[in-house]
């Protein structure tokens, strides 16, 4: 009887966990959402047109953006994560 009791509290546990993880996540994509419209204009005060438009200078202009603000964020990744694990 004692085990059972015990596997409903870390059920309950369990479920709990994640749904603040959820919770989180979902948090954070409304953050990203907000940002998103940050940098897009951003970009648009800069001259930088990521619609791209029917040529393919446009296409390249947003496509070379793309990377380099993706290996920004990978690189703020990356220092934001060893900042947060220093005990």
């Amino acid at each position: 009887m004692g085990d059972e009791d015990e596997e409903v509290k870390l059920s309950v546990s369990e479920v709990r966990r994640t749904i603040a993880t959820s919770l989180a996540a979902a948090f954070g994509f409304v953050i990203a959402l907000l940002w998103k419209e940050v940098v897009l204009g951003g970009l648009t005060t800069a001259g930088i047109n990521l619609a791209g438009g029917t040529d393919l200078t446009g296409w390249t202009i947003g496509a070379v953006t793309a990377m380099v603000l993706t290996i920004v964020m990978i690189i703020f990744i990356i220092v934001i994560s060893r900042w947060g694990g220093k005990k």
